[in-house]
């Protein structure tokens, strides 16, 4: 990943109503997004339900992108798993069917885990993959997880495998960390923000890109922060989104922008927003939307 990587949507995973995958629909969504000016597309991370999604289903989901045009090369897959036997098969699927990268969340079951413990997992997973290991990107996001992904750790995994470490996601909305982070790795990984609120902020001292949510409906003006451009009125509708459920209030936005309330539907234990919620959300949204 030497060229800047630009800005991956989050894709958020539809469902029909028996709560089977909608690949249909799915792969309609990506190949939108990637019109509208996405560089690519990230599937089954937090946003995209990632942890309630099986491994047929991720196959299944790989397939359906790659057969209706959407390159392999432009596609991240998310692993939110806690075993790593499970970490390396998810992996090691999608990078041979050609995916762009990996990114990897830390195990999340057990709390208060040390930075060893952290580092010894990713390790393993790594090591596991043997020749197939490469463009892992470390997701931090500690609000999910309740594990933080160190700067000492990153460094330390960077340092121990230099040719599949590719870069960071960083999700966990502190600034400090973000600021660190970026200072510290820009000029060696892709530093990839994911709370859009310190994205313009972090690529003016370096951030190469995104993995973004807001991306779903707002490519454009996502891209306009990947560049360096701060945008209060985009902003003001991220703060409305965390007062929700993120991944139920993402839906709630694809549904609201693209009329289709087929995008509301979740899998437990989340559940779709109610409608006095998704009214906020339109209010918020519709300014920034085409008229």
């Amino acid at each position: 990943m030497s060229k800047p990587f630009g800005l991956s949507v989050a894709l958020t995973t539809p469902f029909k109503a028996d709560g089977a995958l909608d690949l249909a629909l799915l792969a309609d969504h990506a190949a939108a997004c990637l019109k509208r000016g996405a560089d690519g597309v990230t599937l089954f991370g937090t946003t995209g339900e990632g942890a309630s999604i099986g491994a047929a289903e991720r196959a299944a989901a790989l397939d359906a992108l790659i057969g209706a045009g959407v390159a392999a090369g432009s596609i991240v897959a998310g692993v939110l798993v806690n075993a790593v036997d499970d970490a390396i098969a998810q992996a090691r699927d999608a990078l041979r069917r050609g995916a762009k990268a990996i990114l990897l969340a830390p195990p999340s079951y057990f709390k208060g885990v040390s930075d060893d413990g952290v580092h010894a997992w990713f390790a393993a997973v790594i090591d596991g993959l043997g020749e197939d290991a490469r463009d892992i990107l470390l997701y931090n996001i500690p609000s999910v997880t309740a594990v933080k992904v160190s700067l000492d750790v990153i460094g330390r995994l960077h340092g121990a495998f230099p040719k599949a470490i590719s870069g960071v996601k960083d999700s966990g909305g502190n600034w400090d960390y973000t600021e660190a982070l970026t200072r510290r790795y820009a000029d060696k990984l892709a530093v990839l923000v994911g709370d859009e609120r310190h994205l313009a902020a972090a690529a003016r001292i370096g951030a190469q890109g995104a993995i973004s949510g807001i991306g779903n409906v707002l490519p454009d003006a996502v891209h306009g922060l990947i560049q360096g451009r701060d945008n209060a009125q985009l902003l003001a509708l991220v703060e409305t989104v965390l007062r929700y459920p993120v991944t139920p209030a993402v839906k709630a936005l694809v549904a609201i922008a693209s009329g289709d309330d087929r995008w509301l539907t979740v899998r437990p234990p989340l559940v779709s927003l109610a409608f006095e919620a998704r009214d906020d959300l339109a209010l918020a949204l519709r300014p920034l939307l085409p008229s």
